[in-house]
């Protein structure tokens, strides 16, 4: 299904990929597709050949072309055929490669079945090292099994990675210790289309995965990178949220660079986590930023504990 073009989603459309985090991290998302008919993945088309797909998840890029299907993330398992029923109303190529963002559920669920497909899976190395062992991510008080072989990427990267494709060129980022430490930004210079994955969070404050290796400095470090391949014209796929610009990215860092160095001052005096919680550091944001997924307290912790 196809929504407007650009940027005309509503403001709004914020409470709804909140929603979907609270159950992802829950654990109790997706236990039967069949529980959740009501899941409809929608289309933006951004430019000619590139597309932003919603859905229940992170969101989804794809690039369309004479040298195939590209995507960038790919929700949940049980999603996949509605992720593959959307992408044939767009075109009847199959999808040719995969890059995962990082190695959060809500973005690789569907890698085994795209896979089977004969799709091409890409990440960095650290994405494929956590698929495959697995993790207690200790911050939200759940244990993630290891990924079955099948899901696994099967081409990985270091710093960077340049595809050549569809008549542009995708620059791939490893941006290090931001929402894990294997995330990837990916840019389309060309079109001018730039995915953050869930190194920008347009639902409201971040989600910083310690137990991954994620720190705030270097979730900073990374909307820097993304801003510094932006301009004014370019359009911004989140990991979650809707549609985003350059001023919305920088005024999101500036908001988590104040509130870094709110809670870098009170820590710097000596006091404890709990002190800091107690001083409310992040108030004057909380309206605004602490309604949805990461409640003012977490955000607080994760930059308490990374600093």
């Amino acid at each position: 299904m196809f929504i407007g073009s650009k940027l005309k989603q509503t403001r709004l459309l914020k409470i709804v990929p909140a929603l979907s985090l609270a159950l992802i991290f829950s654990g109790q998302a997706f236990a039967h597709a069949e529980g959740r008919p009501e899941v409809e993945i929608k289309a933006q088309k951004l430019t000619d050949g590139i597309y932003v797909l919603f859905g229940q998840g992170g969101n989804i890029g794809l690039s369309v072309g004479d040298d195939g299907v590209y995507m960038i993330d790919d929700q949940f398992a049980p999603l996949s055929d509605k992720i593959k029923a959307t992408v044939a109303e767009i075109t009847e190529q199959p999808v040719s490669y995969l890059i995962n963002t990082h190695w959060h559920g809500d973005h690789i669920g569907g890698n085994e079945n795209f896979a089977k497909s004969g799709t091409v899976i890409v990440a960095h190395d650290n994405v494929r090292q956590r698929m495959s062992t697995g993790l207690e991510m200790s911050s939200l008080g759940r244990k993630v099994e290891p990924s079955p072989e099948g899901a696994l990427p099967v081409i990985t990267f270091d710093s960077e990675l340049s595809l050549h494709l569809n008549g542009d060129e995708m620059r791939v980022y490893h941006v290090a210790k931001a929402h894990t430490d294997g995330d990837a930004i990916i840019f389309f210079a060309k079109d001018n289309v730039l995915h953050m994955g869930d190194t920008y969070f347009n639902i409201g404050y971040p989600f910083i995965d310690v137990s991954s290796g994620g720190t705030v400095d270097g979730y900073i470090a990374a909307v820097e990178k993304g801003l510094s391949l932006a301009n004014d014209e370019t359009q911004i796929i989140p990991g979650h949220g809707p549609m985003s610009n350059k001023k919305e990215l920088s005024e999101f860092v500036a908001m988590l660079k104040d509130l870094r160095n709110a809670v870098a001052a009170l820590k710097d005096k000596g006091m404890s986590l709990e002190e800091v919680l107690a001083a409310k550091p992040s108030a004057k944001y909380d309206e605004e930023n602490g309604k949805n997924f990461i409640k003012p307290d977490q955000i607080v912790t994760f930059i308490y504990q990374t600093l």
